[in-house]
């Protein structure tokens, strides 16, 4: 099922349960190379592996855990590596910019 946009909810459904699906929803359209998406992803990994590789007794020591690890995260202020350059990003997107 193709869910970018509201009206495949109605294709895939009767009209009152399409309905009270998207009601529910909050749609964020976001670039389909976002560059703020893979730091988003390199972060929730790092997340998973240095601080969720175990299991927590309650629901409040993984509020703690993770409260601890994003301090010490901040506090490192890691950093990324871009490949994708300015120049790059003018060649491979002047079709979208107008010409002056």
């Amino acid at each position: 099922m193709n869910t970018h946009t509201i009206g495949a909810f109605y294709e895939a459904f009767p009209p009152e349960k399409a309905r009270s699906i998207v009601e529910r929803l909050e749609i964020h359209y976001t670039p389909k190379h976002g560059s703020w998406l893979n730091i988003a992803e390199i972060e929730l990994s790092a997340l998973t592996k240095q601080c969720l590789n175990r299991r927590m007794g309650d629901l409040e020591t993984l509020r703690k855990e993770i409260a601890a690890w994003e301090i010490n995260r901040n506090a490192n202020q890691k950093s990324v590596n871009w490949h994708f350059t300015t120049d790059d990003a003018r060649g491979k997107l002047k079709s979208l910019y107008p010409k002056f």
